[in-house]
């Protein structure tokens, strides 16, 4: 399983990567959106994990583009932002991201959100939306 986790933040980049790999998933990471995109179109991700406020494509953005293109719209994706607000969950889950997290998520949660979704895909578990 290949997943690519999106954050400006390079520690956060680091510790997903880190909390992922010691799980045995392979890690790809990516700056924003926009070279999340990239990433998409070289590399054969099973999952997104991805801040929501970045600098070029935010995270709702990202999820928003990649629901709209069919090569990509069956890719689950987890949204780990600071963000806490009700709002902002809505407004991730009406672009159709899969599950939420808020920061600081530690590793049990988000490999647990991980093999949630991950399971809900394999058994076809219906459409996105938190």
């Amino acid at each position: 399983m290949k997943i690519l986790c999106v954050d400006d933040d390079k520690t956060t980049r680091k510790i997903l990567s880190l909390y992922l790999k010691g799980k045995g998933y392979e890690v790809v990471t990516a700056e924003n959106g926009l070279d999340a995109l990239e990433k998409m179109g070289t590399d054969n991700i099973n999952l997104v994990v991805t801040d929501m406020n970045m600098p070029f494509m935010d995270g709702i953005e990202l999820t928003k583009t990649l629901r709209a293109d069919p090569n990509w719209q069956h890719v689950p994706i987890l949204m780990v932002t600071t963000e806490a607000d009700e709002e902002e969950k809505k407004r991730a889950a009406t672009a159709g991201v899969d599950d939420y997290l808020v920061k600081p998520a530690n590793a049990e949660q988000i490999t647990a959100s991980v093999k949630k979704i991950l399971k809900k895909m394999f058994s076809g578990g219906g459409e996105p939306g938190v």
